[in-house]
């Protein structure tokens, strides 16, 4: 299923992306003064048009001064209008035909509107940070913005020398030349629009965990004076990590950051590789480590399993819920069961007109969405049983690495692990609104391979990281 794409667009945001064509490589370079808050970038993008010739096709990116737009080298037709720049080649490019497309920008980001307020590019009150789920890419860069156009990406941000650049993806160089440092980044994993994650700030870097045990490197990059809080915060996400490969299969990327800005986000916004969370999430008393779960969970469900089109966000949304659970699970807090069954009496005195497979753009990240999709995971794990669960849940990571999935081709996964039919079962969880009874008895907690000192008892400390690449 690597590479499966979907051919319509986003029933809830049909203005974002264009299914005509997909991008296969985005490289970025960006200027950024955080002071006037001026980004000036070029964007040249590797794409191929669909079935049929492309006249024309459009890109999404927000107000900014256009300076320049090529097509294979050539200066197309194009207009920039309501958050769409639409190009018309010289030529009609045929159908399946490799092309590229350069565009030269320049303003002041800010966030683009949304229904849930502004998102996307944020100024800081020293740096900036962008958190774009579901369509806030254009904020700061031009993309065809669905989640199914996933790309490799090469991001190059050119910024004063005081400020550190954090994106997804492997740090390639640091090159420092009078006041300016330029910092490279690679995600070569296909990444969707949205998990294009950035990061501008005064930061200190720690390592997380024993780089010389081998395993997924971890760095976290953190305003200086949180540090001491931030090491007890986050001092058990090794161990996560670890608990995650052995349940979910390999983590699917080379590398995982974390940063803690300087100001209160509501929630934490997870990225390719890369996690954002506030500074009101570390309290030095591990009081958000399930956010900690629930983001890194996402490096697997959501960001290298990704969803089709947003009617599926439960699938992104269940899977790093039940990843909570199962967190607490194995750390000596509650069961997973015992936190189902707390989510379920939750959700019994809540309104029950939430659809989970199909919620719908006004609901999508309704607080119920998420509980009902960690119920429906473990209703799951109750009709499969632990050994089968697992193994599905594994396979179903694999086959589907950084490719795009749908419910309908989620619940054709589960039945070849099943002993008996389960459309009945997701019937009830995800098509109607009714919340159905919770399954019983409770699960054990499902074996993990025996690690020495794992998992540790009072986490494993963040280390100091070199200050240069």
């Amino acid at each position: 299923m690597s590479g499966q794409r979907t051919a319509a667009s986003d029933p809830y945001f049909p203005a974002n992306g264009d299914p005509r064509y997909r991008v296969h490589r985005y490289e970025l370079a960006l200027e950024y003064r955080p002071g006037p808050n001026r980004l000036a970038g070029t964007a040249r993008l590797s794409a191929i048009a669909g079935r049929a010739p492309l006249a024309e096709f459009h890109l999404n990116l927000a107000d900014f001064r256009i300076g320049r737009v090529l097509v294979n080298g050539r200066a197309p037709h194009f207009t920039h209008r309501g958050g769409k720049l639409r190009v018309r080649p010289a030529k009609p490019l045929a159908a399946g035909a490799a092309f590229t497309v350069e565009v030269h920008w320049a303003g002041n980001p800010k966030p683009v509107r949304s229904p849930w307020g502004g998102i996307g590019w944020e100024e800081l009150t020293d740096g900036a940070l962008v958190a774009s789920q579901p369509v806030g890419a254009p904020s700061w860069y031009p993309c065809n913005d669905r989640p199914a156009d996933k790309a490799s990406y090469q991001i190059s941000v050119n910024t004063p020398s005081a400020y550190t650049v954090v994106a997804g993806g492997r740090l390639l160089t640091r090159t420092t030349k009078a006041s300016t440092t330029t910092w490279v980044y690679e995600q070569s994993a296909p990444t969707s629009s949205y998990l294009v994650g950035l990061a501008i700030g005064a930061y200190q870097t720690v390592l997380l965990g024993d780089p010389g045990l081998g395993g997924v490197p971890q760095t976290a990059h953190v305003p200086a004076h949180l540090l001491p809080r931030f090491s007890r915060d986050f001092a058990r996400q090794p161990a996560m990590m670890r608990l995650f490969e052995d349940l979910f299969g390999p983590y699917p990327f080379g590398e995982y950051a974390v940063v803690v800005v300087d100001e209160e986000l509501d929630v934490p916004v997870e990225a390719q590789g890369l996690s954002l969370f506030g500074a009101n999430h570390v309290d030095g008393a591990r009081g958000s480590e399930r956010l900690v779960a629930h983001e890194l969970a996402h490096q697997w469900f959501g960001n290298s399993v990704s969803i089709a089109d947003w009617r599926h966000i439960w699938l992104n949304e269940g899977f790093a819920k039940y990843a909570e659970w199962l967190w607490s699970e194995h750390s000596g807090g509650r069961t997973a069961h015992a936190l189902a069954l707390g989510a379920h009496r939750l959700l019994s005195s809540q309104p029950q007109d939430l659809t989970p497979a199909d919620p719908g753009r006004k609901l999508m990240f309704d607080d119920r969405l998420y509980q009902r999709g960690g119920l429906a995971v473990h209703a799951v794990r109750c009709a499969l049983g632990d050994g089968a669960f697992f193994r599905m849940l594994r396979d179903w990571a694999a086959a589907h690495r950084n490719g795009v999935v749908t419910t309908a081709g989620f619940i054709g996964h589960v039945a070849r692990y099943a002993a008996e039919p389960v459309d009945d079962l997701f019937a009830t969880w995800l098509y109607d609104p009714a919340l159905p009874p919770l399954p019983s008895p409770p699960l054990r907690p499902p074996p993990v391979p025996a690690r020495p000192g794992y998992p540790p008892a009072n986490g494993e400390p963040a280390r100091r990281g070199r200050d240069s690449v």
